[in-house]
């Protein structure tokens, strides 16, 4: 009996050898500056009941998501902890256009802290700008009047070049 003829052929893509993937792209950099995103987050419940005048006109209602968009903000500072957000909160707090304003960090280990921002019509952003503007004019204050203090107890009190009869010298 003759053999049955048996023909083998390889497939090239079976036994070629796999091609090398190409490396993962590097994680995006961190921008610079100590303000590292404004994240706008509107408020739901006041998108959700929109009156019927704004039902109307689509373009007016975009320009009433856009108002609340841009009233309510979250802010995150880099290398920052309580001491100078809870001195931001305290500045923000004190403007009538602001409603709430808290910040959180949100993990020991990192120098972060979220800032949360909501007025009562103008921009999140323009509010913490004046905000961060107010708080440098009340250190400005507060470092003249320390240093001016410092200098007139200087003038009354001057050094002495003499040692203290009552210390101990060696």
């Amino acid at each position: 009996m003759k053999p049955f003829p048996i023909s083998v052929t390889r497939s090239p893509s079976l036994f070629a050898p796999a091609q090398p993937q190409p490396p993962p792209p590097p994680p995006p950099r961190p921008p610079r500056s100590r303000l590292l995103a404004v994240v706008h987050r509107p408020n739901r419940a006041a998108l959700a009941v929109v009156p019927s005048r704004f039902r109307r006109l689509d373009g007016q209602l975009r320009r009433r998501r856009l108002l609340v968009a841009l009233q309510n903000a979250t802010f995150s500072l880099t290398e920052e902890d309580h001491t100078l957000a809870n001195a931001l909160r305290f500045t923000l707090n004190q403007d009538p256009r602001v409603i709430f304003c808290g910040y959180s960090i949100p993990h020991p280990s990192e120098a972060r802290v979220n800032v949360r921002v909501q007025t009562t019509g103008d921009p999140a952003r323009e509010v913490l700008k004046d905000a961060c503007q107010d708080l440098m004019l009340m250190c400005q204050h507060i470092r003249g009047t320390f240093n001016k203090a410092v200098n007139d107890f200087r003038t009354k009190n001057p050094p002495d070049n003499h040692p203290s009869e009552d210390m101990d010298s060696d």
